[in-house]
């Protein structure tokens, strides 16, 4: 789905309100549409209720400026996750990224203008079953493949305002909170059964419904009350990441990313990721392993969004002049080959097959 290039010309205050200052932090309530109505009203002078609010909600959504009203949930927390690239001969390019595509416990899978042409993600129940699935790709493609698993997160955050003519993602904004998250290999998120049913009725999104919270408790067969602290506790575990209207950065016009990967040396990780993390222009920045015996001397990741490719190149320049003076690589997405979100009946599950 697109947009019209003037798409912003028919956003009005309270819709504007609505993408750029709910993608997180929508209330953990039974009416929160209600709250988010008062709020909004009172910041725009607008005569708007909680019907009136669900209305524009729908509208946004259907014409792709959102994907989704719900939660964004973070898979490496719940479950073992790794990026992973191979080398695709391109006579053969179709061919391995059908292996690829064909696990359900894969969800992105892009083409990178790189040697390493094919960069996906697995992500399963456990490090074991994601170790296996590695290891059944590299069979059934005769692929050797880079296994690159996070290891610290220092920001990854794809919240940014769209309502505005930003050359690229948070030019208007000073500066972003930063702090370095350690991510477990091994980590299978505790999960209570009543968190586990959650998790899995709201991967997709919440219903669109003056009463969300209740809606996935009855799905779920649990008391509206249990089911709203069940949400409080993921958000403090990290589970879920954030509530709110998910925007659609492609259809918004911020089409242009670029993977950028650094040889930043091992004492000075830390200090150079929280820094480079806190800019607002880096959307992703992370710690992932070198792997010295294939070729990959990289250990930082940044990414950089933008809705034009020579602003994204321009702050890639000034990244590397002011904040990360070291070999680095830009890996170009040119195709998307699969994107979708988690599948978490393998995450949540404790054989997950």
């Amino acid at each position: 789905m697109s947009l019209d290039a003037d798409w912003r010309a028919d956003v009005d205050a309270v819709d504007a309100a609505l993408i750029d200052e709910y993608q997180s932090g929508f209330p953990v309530e039974e009416r929160p549409f209600e709250r988010v109505a008062r709020e909004i009203a009172a910041e725009t002078g607008a005569d708007v209720d909680a019907a009136g609010l669900l209305d524009r909600v729908r509208d946004l959504r259907e014409r792709g400026v959102f994907r989704r009203f719900g939660a964004v949930l973070n898979p490496p927390v719940i479950g073992s996750s790794t990026l992973a690239a191979v080398r695709a001969p391109e006579d053969r390019f179709d061919e391995v990224a059908e292996v690829i595509n064909g696990y359900r416990q894969v969800n992105h899978n892009y083409r990178r203008d790189h040697e390493w042409n094919q960069w996906f993600v697995v992500t399963a129940g456990s490090r074991e079953r994601r170790d296996e699935i590695l290891e059944e790709i590299e069979e059934r493609t005769g692929r050797e493949v880079l296994a690159l698993p996070m290891l610290t997160d220092y920001y990854i955050d794809l919240e940014f305002p769209v309502v505005n003519g930003d050359r690229f993602a948070r030019e208007s904004l000073e500066s972003t909170d930063v702090s370095a998250t350690r991510i477990s290999e091994n980590a299978r998120g505790d999960l209570s059964p009543l968190e586990a049913d959650l998790l899995l009725a709201i991967q997709d999104g919440f219903p669109l419904s003056a009463t969300p919270y209740a809606d996935v408790a009855r799905e779920v067969d649990a008391p509206v009350d249990d089911v709203l602290a069940a949400v409080e506790r993921l958000l403090a575990d990290g589970c879920i990441k954030r509530i709110g209207c998910i925007v659609n950065h492609v259809v918004t016009g911020f089409t242009n990313n670029c993977m950028v990967v650094w040889d930043v040396p091992d004492d000075d990780l830390d200090a150079r990721g929280e820094a480079v993390g806190s800019l607002p222009y880096v959307t992703l920045c992370y710690h992932r392993p070198r792997r010295s015996e294939q070729g990959w001397e990289y250990n930082m990741f940044t990414m950089i969004h933008g809705r034009e490719a020579d602003a994204v190149d321009a702050k890639i320049d000034e990244l590397a002049a002011d904040h990360l003076p070291f070999a680095h690589e830009r890996l170009y997405s040119t195709e998307t080959l699969k994107q979708t979100g988690a599948r978490y009946e393998d995450l949540v599950a404790d054989d997950a097959d």
